[in-house]
C-alpha cells in the first residue's frame, strides 16, 4: 500500500488543537497571574500533560472514534499512542521500536533557537498574556507550511515524483526553479542537519519493525538524497537533508495521517 494515503485538506486537526488550547485560558482563569512562579509552573505541567490528550481527541473525533482516557501507568509516549490507536476495550501495546521512534521525534522536534513559532511564543508572552493564549499563537505560527508543515510537504513532493525514473526530470526542474526541493537545507544548520542522520536510522528501524520492504517513498527519498549529495549544484548551495526529510515517512509508516503531522510537532515543541 502507498504510505502516503490520501491527503485530506478538509481535516486539519491542528485547528481543533489550537482552539482547544486557547480555550484552556478561560477554563483556568488563574493562569493570567503570570507573576506568580507557582501558578506559572502549574500551567506548564498542565500544558505538557494535556497536549497529547487534546491531540489524540482531535484525531479520534475526526475518525468517528470515542475518546480514550489517559493511562497513568504508561509512559508519556506510550500513553499518547494508546489514546490515538486503541480500539474498544482491548489493551494497546505499542511496539518498543515505534515507541522509541516517537520519543526520538519528540526530542528532535523540540525547540531550537529563534524560529518562527518560538518567536511567536515569546512575543505574545512579553505582553503578559496567559500561557494558553501564548501557546495557541505559537501553534498558529507552527501551522504554516513553511514551518511545521514542511514534513507533510516532503511527502507531497515524493508522491508527485511518483517513481525513481522521474527523479532526474524533477531535479532539473529544481535547478530551473520550476520545482521546490522540500526537506533539504536549513536556516540554522548550514551544513548537514545532525537530526537527519538520527532519523535516517530510525526510519529504517521503523520500516523493518513494521515489515515494510521496498517502500516506494523511501526508495525515492534515498535516491534524491544521493543525487543532492553528489551534484555540484546542490553541494554549492549546501542543500543537505534536514529533519523533515525523514520524519514524514516515519510518521506515515506509524499510521499518522499527514494532517496530524503538525500536531505531533506541536506536542513535541510544547
Amino acid at each position: 500500500t502507498d504510505l502516503l494515503g490520501g491527503f485530506r485538506y478538509d481535516a486539519h486537526a491542528m485547528g481543533m488543537v489550537i482552539s482547544a488550547v486557547s480555550g484552556l485560558g478561560a477554563f483556568y482563569p488563574e493562569a493570567k497571574n503570570v507573576d506568580d512562579p507557582d501558578v506559572r509552573w502549574q500551567q506548564i505541567v498542565r500544558l505538557v500533560a494535556k497536549l497529547p490528550t487534546i491531540a489524540a481527541y482531535a484525531y479520534r473525533h475526526h475518525n468517528g472514534l470515542p475518546l480514550v482516557y489517559p493511562e497513568n501507568e504508561l509512559s508519556y509516549t506510550s500513553n499518547f499512542l494508546n489514546m490515538l490507536f486503541r480500539i474498544g476495550t482491548r489493551d494497546y501495546k505499542p511496539s518498543p521500536v515505534l515507541e522509541r521512534a516517537l520519543d526520538v521525534l519528540f526530542i528532535l522536534h523540540a525547540d531550537h533557537e529563534q524560529n518562527c513559532s518560538a518567536t511567536a511564543m515569546r512575543v505574545i508572552g512579553s505582553s503578559r498574556a496567559d500561557p494558553y493564549s501564548a501557546l495557541a499563537g505559537a501553534m498558529a505560527a507552527l501551522y504554516g507550511p513553511l514551518h511545521g508543515g514542511a514534513n507533510e510537504a516532503v511527502l507531497r513532493m515524493l508522491n508527485r515524483i511518483g517513481s525513481v525514473e522521474n527523479i532526474p526530470a524533477f531535479m532539473e526542474g529544481v535547478k530551473k526553479q520550476e520545482e521546490r526541493l522540500m526537506g533539504f537545507g536549513h536556516r540554522v544548520y548550514k551544513n548537514f542537519d545532525p537530526r537527519a542522520k538520527v532519523l535516517r536510522d530510525t526510519c529504517h528501524e521503523v520500516l523493518e519493525d513494521l515489515g515494510i520492504t521496498d517502500e516506494p517513498m523511501l526508495v525515492i527519498a534515498l535516491e534524491l538524497k544521493k543525487i543532492a549529495l553528489e551534484d555540484p549544484y546542490f553541494i554549492k548551495r549546501k542543500l543537505y537533508p534536514n529533519v523533515d526529510f525523514y520524519s514524514g515517512i516515519i510518521l506515515r509508516a506509524m499510521g499518522f495521517p499527514p494532517h496530524l503531522f503538525t500536531v505531533i510537532f506541536a506536542v513535541a515543541r510544547t
